[in-house]
């Protein structure tokens, strides 16, 4: 890394970062590690490539929720932080749901955390996130649901706390079209928001996450509207970040956002390949990577993540870090 650029990726193990930066002042990351969870906190964005992670969590082995932790996800809801996470009891996607630790305490790298439960969804699913609106939290994740034909699709209810929710799951956007469809299952899955512009713009990965189209689609909805109300939402035609073979990038998705330590930057943290599926195989578990770059706004309102870039290109610091 040089004075005033970078290179991807963060790390050669990442798949889908969660990278947040609080009020305090402090980065934080957390990715895929299938058998416990990690925590990584740095001043600086690009400072979570050398920063040293904190185990916070490893389930009782054999026990419930013990197997195959997916997708950690750092939240601080009404004063607390919670972390979402994907596990199952060892028996696959019929009992594979999403977990919460609470932590007891203020400090999430050192407090000990809390085992909540498992969200009572109404479909067994992964890659839970949350949602405030109009004063109230919304709970959004990927349900194996009620479509045998889709491998999953994104399901919204209205939360009481941060580990129940209340009334029915409602299916926002489902794997319907080519493009979402790729690899051998339909997927619609990992959903993450932005807001800007009066809207609320739901991002999700789609396609099954060992193929080369593994993207990132897009669901729309006006800020005045109900979240829950599936009618009032719009799903953009196609991708918006793909593969991009003359860079050598393939399969990116599963992401989060996060700001420059300035603020004045918005930036997407993603997971990506640097072979293609016809190169090498995928079914060993060879590690998908974990990156950053700085997206921008289109004319029309609507967030531009541009392409995937090459890990061989040099790429400015985020504004604050010079």
């Amino acid at each position: 890394m040089s004075q005033q650029t970078f290179h991807n990726p963060m790390l050669a193990r990442g798949a889908d970062p969660w990278v947040i930066q609080h009020s305090d002042g402090f980065y934080y990351m957390s990715v895929t590690l299938r058998d416990r969870i990690d925590l990584w906190r740095s001043r600086t964005l690009t400072g979570l490539a050398n920063a040293k992670p904190t185990t916070i969590w490893t389930p009782e082995p054999d026990g419930p929720y013990s197997y195959r932790l997916w997708a950690p996800e750092l939240h601080f809801i009404d004063g607390c932080w919670y972390i979402y996470y994907t596990a199952d009891d060892g028996a696959g996607d019929d009992t594979r749901k999403v977990c919460v630790l609470q932590l007891g305490g203020d400090d999430p790298m050192q407090d000990p955390w809390i085992f909540k439960g498992a969200v009572n969804t109404e479909f067994s699913g992964l890659d839970g996130t949350v949602l405030q609106h109009h004063g109230e939290w919304y709970f959004f994740y990927a349900g194996y649901g009620r479509f045998p034909e889709y491998g999953s699709a994104i399901y919204a209810a209205r939360m009481v706390n941060p580990w129940t929710l209340t009334g029915p799951n409602i299916l926002i956007t489902a794997p319907t079209e080519p493009w979402e469809k790729q690899g051998g299952m339909a997927i619609n899955e990992g959903p993450v928001f932005l807001r800007r512009n009066g809207r609320i713009f739901l991002i999700f990965s789609a396609s099954a996450t060992w193929s080369d189209d593994y993207c990132l689609g897009m669901a729309t909805i006006q800020d005045s509207e109900d979240v829950l109300d599936a009618s009032a939402w719009t799903k953009h035609e196609g991708p918006l970040f793909a593969k991009n073979p003359g860079q050598g990038v393939y399969a990116p998705g599963h992401n989060s956002f996060t700001v420059s330590p300035d603020g004045s930057e918005d930036w997407i943290a993603y997971h990506a390949y640097s072979y293609s599926e016809s190169e090498q195989d995928r079914s060993s578990g060879t590690p998908r990577s974990m990156r950053i770059q700085r997206f921008g706004w289109k004319e029309d309102g609507t967030p531009d993540f541009g392409v995937p870039l090459s890990t061989e290109v040099p790429i400015p610091l985020p504004a604050g870090e010079e």
